[in-house]
């Protein structure tokens, strides 16, 4: 049974208050606004794909039949390092032949030299003609022409033997393999690809009609599919145009390492040319853009709080960089949606969007 005293009273109604407050925190109102859109720098954007600014294709000098492939895809390899072994019974037998052809050019070359000595000899004692010693002569320098030519196809044969075995001409990473052991090597038939994990590069082909405005462009940048902005050290045009396709190749040298932070060969990416003009194809649209109060990160999760029937709903978005405490908005929202402008009240336990 409830006392009507005074001081009962009292003590019901301070009890009723501190639960009051507590309820009353439990759902804090929360400011909101509309998404709306940046301020877009005119410019144009192309695809791109990520590269290796050293890559090689090594490839076999000489035949035979390829006995070790001694590496595979992803491995990585220091210079000097054996990344092949053709079988080098044939440039053995080349270097063999090579050494008995000194060999019998040497002595050939002996007997010429003794030859024209005595004809010499002779010609001083009257007993041969000026004929028979010219012939003497000229059989001495057909002999030295013979050791000449000898001792050139035994270096091209060493030089065959020494390519039998195939190095790393620079510390890099295995891109892919062209040959399998046990197949048959030709003269400039592939065997591996090697990049040296350095820096990357983005490339990218863009139309004759763009040329003009890309070299005026005021700021080039390249974005990752993480949504990562990067500036390119160096731009390279290079000269003329892919005749069928009317395009021409930009090289952009960026400092990120090869395999830093997931990059790799082959990524594909966005490249921007801010500050020129934005005609089509590939007008850049104007980006949607929030405040950095109204982001939420959370390890990979980046998101924000958007209203929805009187409730707060997180939905994940891809952002650009930041700038001037607003940051760009790549995917997840749409001009017009009401967010939160502080992801982090939002977050909390009842919370509500102010009406």
């Amino acid at each position: 049974m409830v006392s009507n005293h005074p001081r009962s009273i009292a003590l019901w109604l301070t009890a009723g208050l501190w639960l009051a407050v507590p309820l009353a925190q439990a759902q804090p109102s929360v400011p909101t606004f509309t998404v709306g859109t940046a301020a877009a720098a005119a410019g144009f954007e192309f695809e791109g794909t990520l590269e290796p600014q050293q890559q090689s294709v090594i490839a076999a000098q000489v035949s035979g039949t390829l006995r070790v492939l001694a590496v595979k895809a992803g491995d990585r390899v220091k210079a000097g390092q054996l990344l092949a072994q053709i079988d080098e019974r044939e440039a053995a037998a080349g270097l063999a032949a090579g050494d008995a052809g000194v060999a019998q050019s040497q002595a050939a070359l002996a007997q010429a030299r003794q030859n024209a000595q005595r004809t010499r000899e002779l010609r001083a004692q009257g007993f041969v003609s000026a004929a028979a010693q010219d012939t003497a002569r000229a059989q001495l320098d057909a002999a030295l022409a013979a050791l000449a030519a000898a001792l050139a196809g035994r270096q091209q044969a060493a030089l065959a033997s020494g390519h039998t075995r195939i190095t790393a001409p620079f510390d890099g990473i295995v891109r892919a393999t062209h040959a399998e052991a046990g197949e048959l090597a030709a003269p400039g038939k592939p065997l591996l690809t090697l990049y040296a994990p350095g820096r990357l590069r983005a490339s990218v082909m863009l139309p004759l009609s763009r040329a003009a405005d890309a070299r005026a462009a005021r700021e080039v940048q390249v974005q990752l599919a993480d949504g990562r902005v990067l500036a390119p050290q160096r731009r390279t045009e290079l000269p003329g145009a892919d005749a069928l396709s009317q395009t021409v190749e930009w090289r952009l040298d960026l400092a990120t390492t090869a395999g830093a932070d997931g990059l790799v060969p082959g990524q594909p990416v966005r490249v921007r040319f801010v500050g020129a003009a934005a005609a089509m194809p590939g007008a850049l649209p104007a980006p949607l853009a929030i405040p950095s109060a109204a982001l939420l990160r959370r390890g990979e999760l980046t998101a924000v709080y958007a209203a929805v029937d009187g409730r707060f709903v997180l939905k994940a978005v891809r952002v650009g960089v930041a700038a001037g405490g607003q940051v760009p908005v790549l995917a997840g929202l749409k001009a017009g949606e009401r967010l939160a402008a502080d992801a982090v009240k939002a977050g909390l336990a009842g919370a509500r969007p102010t009406p």
